[in-house]
């Protein structure tokens, strides 16, 4: 464990991510996320965590570790047809992550996912927080629009208003 690292997640209030994210924030890309998910089969899950636990900081977690079990605590491997995605944003370290289930990165590459992510990250360093984590949730609905789109039962597996660790 970094000593430098932990003390920054360690010392960082609980209400900057609010400062970062607010209400308003955080319902538009609950907003997106639904209007997304009727044009397709897939599920979306936001998160968007300020401070690592001290149990990852102890481990030397990274983001990509950290993105990893959350989608596995959140279930987004569990979707019906295996088109779950995860977006994962680390604030303090200004990360993030995109994991696709099994059915969906068959079809679409990690690069594309990559992509999106230095994308938000570029928006994030700007202070565009909000218009890159809108931006990320527009491309990912197209990605999903195009490979499993929506059909007479769609149901909605996954919450759709982000989570804030």
């Amino acid at each position: 464990m970094k000593l430098s690292r932990a003390l920054r997640h360690l010392l960082l209030p609980d209400w900057w991510v609010q400062r970062v994210f607010a209400s308003a924030d955080l319902a538009a890309i609950g907003a997106a996320i639904t209007a997304g998910e009727k044009m397709h089969r897939g599920e979306l899950r936001f998160v968007v965590e300020g401070a690592l636990p001290l149990a990852s900081l102890w481990r030397d977690q990274g983001s990509r570790a950290r993105a990893t079990e959350l989608f596995a605590s959140q279930r987004v491997w569990d979707s019906e047809e295996n088109s779950g995605i995860l977006i994962y944003v680390q604030l303090l370290e200004r990360r993030v992550e995109i994991l696709a289930d099994r059915g969906i990165a068959a079809r679409v590459p990690q690069a594309e996912w990559d992509a999106i992510c230095r994308a938000m990250e570029s928006s994030f360093r700007g202070g565009g927080w909000r218009s890159g984590a809108l931006h990320a949730v527009a491309r990912a609905t197209e990605l999903l629009t195009q490979h499993f789109p929506a059909g007479a039962s769609n149901p909605n597996e996954l919450p759709d208003q982000p989570l804030v660790l």
